[in-house]
């Protein structure tokens, strides 16, 4: 079963270290099979109050796959350095099941 990691940026603080952050972390999420599903901003909120200013969402084959990446010594100093550089929340969750 596929999981997702979902971010949702609330706030960039140093937008230098965190474009630093977006060249590097693309191959730490390819190393653990991941992929970009959304990369993006300017999300239209059609209820309730969320106000996110950019969401990003990678898919993984597996949760232990997602949560070995976000756990793993390559993502680590990049984890810091997106610390340091924006604020917002992160979930890792499971997909749907391949046969639906």
């Amino acid at each position: 079963m596929s999981a997702f990691v979902l971010f949702e940026g609330t706030k960039i603080i140093d937008n230098e270290k965190l474009e630093k952050y977006k060249d590097l972390v693309p191959a730490t999420i390819a190393k653990f099979g991941g992929r970009y599903r959304v990369l993006g901003g300017n999300p239209s909120v059609v209820e309730g109050d969320w106000s996110p200013s950019h969401l990003v969402m990678i898919e993984f084959p597996s949760f232990e796959q997602a949560k070995a990446w976000y756990e793993s010594s390559d993502y680590e100093p990049l984890k810091q350095m997106r610390f340091v550089s924006a604020e917002g929340t992160g979930i890792i969750m499971e997909g749907l099941r391949d046969a639906q």
